[in-house]
């Protein structure tokens, strides 16, 4: 009798192990599919009333990028670059961009690879990559590095931090940043080694040091996707001068209301 329950217990135990591999086996191979969502559509319906051109930006592993641009004044106001989170096409930001107009600054935002009809598929090289050459074709446009400002969303303060390090931008802002990608992961798969796993590790926490810019860091209390905990993290070890914008109610995507356009315009004013 004993020797049978034995049996059994080992047998589930072989096959709990054997789903569990191949749960590894399947997150590992299929990991960028859980990570970017292209096609995710949040869009509501909102018409664009800032002016803009739609450009095509190449990169240097010649991939086009579609991109919105709106250009006020080159010369008199700073130019934010906009790189969003890894959901939905640029339609979904539109409802921020409107705010723009009444800012004093130009705009570009970029699809990423694989985003908004653009081909490739993103990773996180791929992605550095986007925003390099994003960068690379507002200098040629004649604007100079200490005019730019690099707006990061979610996914995108990834790229935004990246960037940043030991350049002479005129500032950053971070809209609901995470420490690092695995620490992001751990909270939906805390029984899987993402450390182990993970191929895109945006590890934000290492690169903000490095960044001597003007910083703003938003985040909302109850964002159910990246922990409030992250963004205030971000924001306790980022270097001086920096800001903050936490709010106790708004969620991943955050209110772009009176209050947050408010420390927006603040901030920009504050570049000059």
């Amino acid at each position: 009798m004993f020797k049978k329950f034995r049996k059994n217990l080992l047998q589930l135990a072989f096959i709990i192990f054997s789903l569990y591999l191949f749960v590894l086996v399947f997150l590992y191979f299929y990991q960028r599919n859980l990570l970017y969502h292209p096609n995710e559509n949040n869009y509501s319906g909102d018409k664009i009333s800032v002016k803009i051109e739609k450009v095509k930006i190449r990169t240097s592993d010649n991939i086009e990028l579609l991109g919105w641009y709106h250009e006020k004044n080159l010369k008199d106001f700073k130019t934010l670059v906009y790189f969003h989170g890894n959901a939905g096409s640029l339609e979904n930001r539109i409802h921020k961009l409107n705010h723009f107009q009444d800012m004093n600054i130009n705009f570009l935002i970029i699809a990423w690879r694989g985003f908004s009809g653009n081909k490739g598929k993103p990773t996180e090289q791929g992605l550095y990559e986007d925003g390099k050459s994003a960068i690379s074709w507002l200098l040629k446009k004649g604007v100079y590095e200490k005019n730019l400002i690099l707006y990061g969303e979610s996914l995108g303060t990834g790229v935004a931090t990246h960037l940043a390090q030991n350049k002479n931008y005129a500032g950053i802002i971070l809209e609901t940043p995470f420490t690092s990608m695995i620490d992001a992961a751990k909270t939906f798969y805390p029984y899987i080694p993402v450390s182990f796993l993970l191929k895109d590790r945006f590890e934000n926490y290492k690169k903000v040091k490095n960044i001597k810019l003007p910083i703003l860091v938003m985040h909302g209390e109850v964002d159910q996707i990246v922990p409030f905990s992250m963004g205030k993290k971000i924001y306790e070890i980022a270097n001086q001068p920096k800001y903050s914008y936490f709010t106790k109610y708004d969620n991943h995507m955050m209110e772009y209301d009176e209050k947050l356009v408010s420390e927006l315009k603040s901030f920009l004013k504050s570049l000059n």
